[in-house]
């Protein structure tokens, strides 16, 4: 039997509800759950002796088992005249000081200030089927009665699915009243209540709306969210953040209730958030794998991504997941990624504060005792030490950080935090730094003090900074662009004039400086504060060889390029440029500097045998293909390396027309220049060669 109305607007009808009730039988109709499933809410909001007005009773169970433990002094309304004698009867001889009347909500018949509650059950929800003028006509009657025989302190106890246009005029009303808005989230997952009938998957909130006595002159506004695993509620700054929290956990509670039904075969990411802050705590990334087969055991598991290695492919890359479950041999994987700023106990602890919420995103068929376990890189959530914070006015904020690394070392990187799962820079810690850290780490953790302190690691960045390591794959590619060069067997005997646009920590000028004793290099950066990064924290220094010039990049090379015949000529011009504009599709470099005009200048001021080097990081295929077309406009010859497991793809241009990456000698070249490095003891180590690496490009 379908009791559910041809259109919402029904539920607003007193026809719809007389039939309702009729067919319904004696059957209780519980909307939004059952007293169980609401009294937690129900017993911390009104008092055992305060004076209940329950609007739009139906016939649910509700104020029947408030009475039943100690609620006696109620009083239910309904506009079903028939509903209104099932329940009189039903409840005579059982409940005599209980009363059922019925009364039209929009024209009650009590005097002011006669309940201390008004508790309403889906009738707000019922009434405010639509935004029509005519509807919300009749909404603010209702709330207006509402407020009308409710007492100062009172309140307005309102069990509702909070959908988005219920909210906004809840909200509006009573806090253009005076009075204190609370949103308290009822169910996690009330889709579990609702769905064997309803087919909602929705979570049920309960306004509590406290009504205050009117202040002259008064603008303040309280808007709070209290949810259920949370003692004190949190205090937002307007209306429209409370909207949107409301919609965060709506929107939570539906990817659950998706996750039970079903696998999901695909990659799924939620931000868990600090109740106290709001800040994001804890980002979760689902991940189904279709090549594990179930078994009793494989259902589900739990992945911490140790602090600092959120942005290694592995695990910040959805391929790197995909691969990562499947390796760990679970149909489910979830990995946890631990934020900075935030302050973390240990596995343990994290443990402890995860197992309730990450269960619920637990795959369908898993059985209901199955225990889940919570896996990490050898059993530890790693080191994270923040060295310094502040905010640039081009790049906005960013972080210096310290991490360790798979190999036990420690990593200095640069974050900016509008897009903080990208690195960029990084540079290698010396031993005796790494060692001392872990040490002290070890220490910290038998005190049981939080794995992110500002002191884990000594803060003497300059003399602590591994020059002769490159960290970044993309800039080992871009060095070995150098063997492209004609004179490169030479080239740490030849002098070699570079330009380098964008500097970051300065790890790319400053390896060329250091391991090529006859450079001269021009580093262009536009924001004068990465020069006080890369010179305070990455151990970066100016000399004779080796200058940077604040200014725009597209401006510096323009003035070289009008520079007539007193212009200068680079061997070797070097693009490592990031974009502010993160809606691009391509985060490097920005669109300016793929421009044909542009791109004419650049080749202006590079000498005829030089090699012109761009780290491209371009996620739309259209635009990539574009930006290709457009540098083979200029540029004959068009090399293409991409970076395993990293969107970056390194392009090596040159004016040339004659591709030369398969001649022996261009190998020979490369040999030769990795092995003079090797024996000058330039830390280019064994796991990277360079006429390897120039085996893998494509002539595009």
């Amino acid at each position: 039997m379908n009791l559910l109305p041809k259109s919402s607007k029904e539920f607003g009808s007193v026809d719809y509800w007389e039939k309702f009730f009729q067919l319904r039988g004696k059957k209780a109709f519980e909307w939004y759950g059952t007293y169980l499933e609401l009294c937690g809410v129900l017993h911390k909001y009104i008092k055992p002796r305060e004076k209940v007005l329950v609007i739009g009773c139906g016939n649910s169970e509700l104020s029947e088992r408030l009475y039943d433990v100690g609620y006696q002094n109620i009083v239910n309304i309904d506009i079903s005249e028939v509903v209104i004698k099932q329940m009189k009867e039903h409840n005579a001889s059982r409940r005599p000081q209980m009363s059922f009347l019925k009364m039209d909500i929009m024209q009650m018949q009590f005097p002011d200030a006669s309940f201390q509650v008004v508790l309403d059950k889906g009738t707000l929800d019922a009434v405010l089927t639509d935004e029509e003028e005519k509807t919300l006509q009749q909404v603010d009657r209702m709330l207006a009665e509402v407020g009308r025989v409710l007492q100062v302190g009172g309140r307005y106890l309102c069990i509702s699915l909070a959908q988005a246009h219920i909210l906004k005029k809840a909200v509006g009303h009573f806090s253009r009243e005076g009075w204190m808005v609370r949103v308290h989230q009822v169910t996690n997952s009330q889709d579990q209540v609702l769905e064997a009938e309803h087919q909602f998957s929705l979570p049920v909130f309960a306004f509590i709306m406290t009504k205050f006595r009117p202040v002259p002159g008064s603008a303040l506004q309280i808007f709070e969210l209290c949810v259920q695993e949370q003692g004190k509620p949190t205090r937002l700054e307007s209306a429209e953040r409370l909207a949107e929290a409301v919609l965060e956990r709506q929107q939570y509670a539906w990817l659950c209730s998706q996750l039970r039904r079903k696998s999901w075969l695909g990659s799924v990411s939620l931000d868990l958030c600090n109740g106290d802050t709001g800040e994001p705590r804890y980002t979760l990334h689902v991940v189904d794998s279709s090549a594990v087969k179930p078994s009793r055991d494989n259902h589900f598991a739990i992945f911490i991504i140790p602090q600092g290695r959120e942005t290694e492919w592995l695990f910040g890359m959805e391929e790197g997941r995909k691969q990562l479950a499947a390796s760990a041999g679970f149909r489910r994987l979830v990995t946890v990624a631990l934020h900075r700023g935030q302050q973390y106990e240990g596995m343990d602890s994290i443990q402890a504060e995860l197992s309730a919420r990450v269960m619920e995103l637990a795959p369908v068929g898993m059985p209901a005792q199955q225990q889940v376990p919570f896996l990490s890189v050898g059993g530890d959530i790693g080191i994270r030490t923040v060295q310094h914070r502040d905010c640039s006015p081009l790049s906005g904020d960013y972080v210096i950080e310290d991490v360790q690394g798979d190999d036990k070392h420690f990593f200095r990187r640069l974050i900016f935090l509008n897009n903080r799962n990208v690195v960029q820079s990084e540079a290698r810690l010396l031993k005796d730094v790494s060692y001392r850290a872990q040490k002290k780490h070890k220490k910290d953790r038998k005190k049981q003090w939080p794995a992110e302190t500002p002191d884990a690691v000594p803060a003497a960045p300059s003399q602590s900074i591994d020059k002769s390591y490159l960290c970044c794959e993309h800039h080992k590619a871009m060095i070995a662009g150098l063997a492209l060069l004609r004179n490169s067997k030479l080239l740490l005997e030849t002098p070699l004039a570079l330009l380098v646009v964008g500097l970051g920590g300065g790890s790319l000028p400053l390896f060329v400086h250091d391991h090529f004793p006859k450079s001269c290099i021009d580093a262009v950066e536009i924001d004068p504060s990465m020069l006080e990064v890369a010179t305070q924290w990455f151990g970066f220094s100016q000399s004779e060889r080796m200058q940077v010039h604040i200014a725009d990049g597209l401006d510096y090379v323009t003035s070289l390029a009008q520079g007539g015949e007193a212009r200068l000529h680079y061997d070797v011009i070097m693009f490592d440029v990031d974009s502010k504009d993160p809606t691009l599709g391509m985060s490097c470099p920005p669109p300016a500097f793929v421009d044909q005009a542009f791109l004419q200048n650049v080749k202006s001021i590079l000498t005829s045998e030089g090699v012109f080097i761009l780290n491209l990081v371009c996620r739309d295929l259209e635009l990539k293909d574009s930006v290709l077309a457009g540098l083979k406009l200029v540029f004959p010859l068009l090399y293409v390396r991409q970076i395993e497991g990293e969107v970056n793809e390194i392009l090596f241009c040159q004016l040339h027309p004659e591709p030369k990456l398969a001649t022996p000698e261009l190998l020979e070249t490369a040999q030769a220049l990795e092995q003079t490095l090797r024996r000058l003891g330039r830390g280019w180590d064994d796991t990277y060669v360079l006429s390897d690496m120039l085996k893998t490009v494509k002539i595009v």
